[in-house]
């Protein structure tokens, strides 16, 4: 089944990639001229409640469940970071998104959990780290335990999005294939909130993280961005 997956992915990298733009299925080295930061060092960049988002020592975190998004708007994108879970943490990278305010509907959600919680380690497939929220469930689990540095590479171009956690190729989706709001390709159902089809959002947007989500905080550091 792995074999299969993995030569999924490669053919889904030809396909999407027509403009010889590369889809990451490895962690990419981000210290060329072509990456930058995702946010400044003062949040300068960035768009955020006053006072609930914070930088010490290079690590970004969140009082409140509110988001940080970046001022700029994307289309096809590599982002490398990497996330440190507490007991319960629930999260997300935020991609696509064209309404910051009402994000939900209008964007995707690249999920972030503490998969060992009793909590989210018993939560539908779609709810846990590294799936498409509400969408697509990872191959394989490999986010470490809450308290340890998990290392996340997102590529997204055009409507495919390749999520790598921790060294390994755990999902590649196909928002095409997403056409209805209420029931995934597979036939499971759609959270209601998600009430506007992956295939018709646009891909221009903004990036954002979640915050403090159900009382348990979430930390970020090096986040790093490459336009493609």
């Amino acid at each position: 089944m792995r074999k299969i997956f993995v030569a999924i992915a490669a053919l889904l990298v030809v396909a999407g990639c027509s403009t010889s733009k590369k889809a990451y299925t490895t962690h990419p080295g981000t210290s060329g001229k072509k990456w930058g930061t995702l946010f400044t060092a003062g949040l300068g960049n960035a768009i955020y409640p006053a006072g609930i988002w914070t930088v010490g020592d290079g690590v970004l975190t969140a009082s409140k469940d509110e988001c940080i998004w970046s001022k700029d708007e994307y289309d096809d994108f590599v982002l490398d970071l990497e996330f440190k879970n507490a007991y319960g943490t629930n999260s997300g990278v935020i991609v696509h998104a064209t309404d910051t305010e009402e994000w939900i509907p209008h964007s995707v959600e690249l999920q972030i959990a503490d998969d060992y919680s009793e909590e989210w380690g018993k939560a539908p497939a779609t709810w846990q780290c590294a799936a498409v929220f509400g969408h697509q469930a990872v191959t394989k689990r490999t986010v470490k335990k809450a308290g340890e540095w998990n290392h996340y590479t997102i590529t997204c171009i055009g409507k495919k999005i390749w999520i790598v956690l921790n060294g390994e190729l755990v999902n590649v989706c196909d928002m095409s294939l997403y056409t209805s709001a209420k029931t995934n390709p597979d036939g499971t159902s759609i959270p209601s909130w998600l009430s506007t089809p992956m295939a018709v959002l646009p891909l221009h947007g903004h990036i954002g993280l979640q915050g403090k989500h159900a009382g348990a905080p979430i930390y970020f550091r090096n986040i790093k961005i490459m336009k493609l």
